[in-house]
């Protein structure tokens, strides 16, 4: 039986199994969406040698892809609620996967950078359309558990990439790490012959356009605190990460090795994050847990930067991540939760990559401050800042918790 706040569970083997597959098909294509990104901040300090440029110059490769993502976002965030979401998630992986390949053929920088911006439009795309797949699929007593994992395919990603960098990098160099990314075309397979379209989207979906506009400006001051939110998220997540390899690297020099083996540490403790903070958010709201996780992390900031030996230095990023991804792993299940039904393939994602465009600057700033401050003194100088600020805007916001993916409240219509 279902209610306003339960979906109807699965009456049959194959439509556990859709369930199954269609969080698989989230999940799969966002780690190697994140791989794609992350092979990038692995060898930022060997691109900017061969394309003679600034590390902070290579960096700015990373903001391009960061603010394209809403492009993507939109155009198939748009097409997903038109006509569904497998189409455009197909359509979506083989769109990155064929710009990631054209990166490891780049012959200079400005052609380079073209293409992670067109990258950003691809990365930007997956997120809204495979969440939407994947929560309007799930279960709604497991869609907090279930919503960590589907995040955390993100930090899987970077795991992948590590472990990739330090296999492949020490002996080829840095553009076979580009040519693997190319594997995501072949998921396009799994999610044509696997992956139904969910039933929330058959019952949500507008009729026309002129009524999905309508739906649209009915949820403006809902959609600009999403936009604000993860603004935050997204400033705390590529803060803590992306230049924490060219850290290790530059200030203290540490071999490749190493490097992949703190950082594939570090992404374990993401993934349980994930799990840890997305069951608990099924159990005690998604908001608390999010703050939890928040203000844990910046109690973590001095062993995370300033830890003095390995050891010391590895448990400090396998704690940063564990608590900054497990917020991070509450965000799929939160946003569609707060998404009106008729816009959930646009809602949430373009939301979120505004979000993503609001923070795209922060590699490039990190990287200047640290001209000036180190490596370290700059990733804690604004991990400091940015995790109070985002816990200050999860409290001043809504939550919509165990809300039904297939009825349609009066103000969704």
């Amino acid at each position: 039986m279902s209610t306003s706040s339960t979906v109807p569970v699965a009456s049959s083997s194959e439509e556990r199994a859709n369930q199954r597959n269609a969080v698989l098909a989230g999940f799969l294509g966002w780690t190697l969406d994140a791989f794609d990104f992350f092979v990038l901040v692995f060898v930022l300090v060997p691109i900017a040698h061969d394309f003679h440029k600034s590390v902070a110059d290579i960096a700015l490769a990373l903001t391009a892809s960061l603010a394209f993502r809403p492009v993507g976002a939109a155009i198939f965030g748009l097409m997903a609620d038109r006509w569904g979401r497998r189409l455009p998630l197909m359509l979506d992986l083989v769109f990155y996967a064929v710009i990631e390949v054209l990166s490891g053929l780049a012959p200079n920088y400005t052609i380079f950078l073209i293409l992670r911006a067109l990258y950003g439009i691809g990365m930007g795309g997956e997120w809204g359309v495979g969440a939407s797949l994947a929560m309007e699929s799930a279960p709604v007593k497991w869609r907090g558990v279930l919503s960590g994992l589907l995040q955390e395919g993100y930090a899987f990603g970077y795991l992948i990439a590590a472990l990739v960098y330090g296999l492949v990098f020490p002996h080829w160099g840095w553009r076979p790490l580009f040519f693997i990314g190319g594997l995501p075309a072949l998921l396009v397979i799994f999610v044509r012959a696997k992956v139904k379209e969910p039933e929330a989207w058959q019952k949500s979906r507008s009729a026309d356009w002129s009524g999905y506009w309508r739906i649209i400006r009915r949820n403006w001051k809902r959609f600009a605190y999403i936009v604000v939110l993860m603004t935050m998220m997204n400033l705390m997540s590529h803060g803590t990460q992306d230049l924490y390899p060219t850290f290790l690297h530059l200030q203290r020099h540490f071999e490749p090795g190493i490097i992949a083996t703190i950082t594939i540490i570090s992404m374990i403790g993401a993934i349980l994050g994930g799990f840890v903070f997305g069951l608990l958010s099924d159990r005690h709201g998604r908001r608390r847990s999010m703050i939890a996780a928040v203000i844990a992390a910046a109690l973590v900031i001095p062993l995370w930067a300033y830890a003095p030996s390995i050891g010391w230095l590895t448990l400090g990023a396998f704690l940063m991540q564990f608590m900054v991804q497990g917020a991070w792993g509450v965000i799929p299940a939160h946003l569609n939760e707060l998404s009106p039904g008729a816009l959930r393939g646009f809602f949430p994602g373009f939301a979120y990559q505004l979000g993503v465009l609001f923070a795209s600057s922060v590699e490039y700033v990190e990287a200047t401050m640290a001209n000036q401050l180190g490596y370290a003194g700059a990733l804690a100088l604004l991990a400091a800042v940015v995790l109070v600020l985002g816990a200050t805007v999860i409290i001043a916001g809504p939550e919509a918790r165990g809300v039904s993916f297939v009825s349609i409240s009066t103000e969704q219509r």
